[in-house]
């Protein structure tokens, strides 16, 4: 049985973890080293960055995912659903590099839950980053965005032949939406997420800047 003080010391524990979390050291676009995906000042993370979700030896074996060394999220969700989403997209349960990004953000799965290290703490990602498993209030992912859907809903561009550019400064990359946003064909949260802040411009790791909407309208035509 946890005595107050011992149940005391684990709350007051992960709440310095969290803090960590959060108030990570800036970070420019190009370099995952210090940005919000960098836990190596947290002593469960051993110093390191890319062992939470990474591991050179005895990985999972996932398609969507070089080595991976996080435990994955068994959930099931429920999806986003509305009248207005048009065309033949198929809306089903998160797939691919999402199902990767909720066994962090979907507050089932810990934070610290990763192979090699001691039983976790049980860190959890706290709102609004922890979704939850509801995301029927969040912008759909893991459905096929191509010429099709966009000819179904005059609202969309083509992905096929509509350029963005995403990062900012000397890290930028341009291409069609298709190439530069898609994964497999499919609008995941890597779409708009760069996990290793590669090419991003703005705060939530955004491969775009939002600023006067630039994110939704790279791909909405409004």
């Amino acid at each position: 049985m946890t005595n107050n003080k011992g149940r005391t010391r684990n709350a007051l524990a992960t709440s310095l973890i969290m803090a960590g979390l959060t108030f990570a050291i800036p970070a420019t676009a190009g370099t995952i080293i210090g940005s919000k995906h960098d836990f190596s000042t947290s002593a469960w993370a051993g110093g390191e960055i890319c062992i939470v979700c990474h591991t050179p030896h005895n990985a999972t074996t996932l398609t969507d995912a070089p080595l991976w060394n996080h435990e994955v999220t068994a959930a099931t969700f429920t999806t986003y659903a509305s009248p207005t989403f048009d065309g033949n997209a198929t809306i089903g349960q998160p797939d691919g590099s999402s199902v990767l990004c909720l066994s962090c953000h979907d507050g089932t799965v810990a934070v610290d839950s990763f192979g090699g290290n001691p039983p976790p703490i049980g860190v959890l990602v706290v709102p609004p980053a922890n979704l939850g498993t509801d995301l029927s209030n969040d912008h759909p992912i893991s459905f096929t965005y191509d010429a099709a859907l966009a000819a179904a809903d005059p609202g969309l561009f083509d992905p096929t032949t509509t350029s963005v550019t995403i990062g900012t400064g000397a890290k930028t990359k341009t291409g069609p939406i298709s190439d530069i946003m898609l994964l497999s064909g499919k609008l995941q949260c890597a779409s708009c997420h760069d996990v290793h802040n590669g090419f991003t411009d703005g705060p939530k790791l955004l491969r775009i800047s939002n600023a006067g909407s630039a994110l939704c309208m790279a791909c909405h035509d409004k």
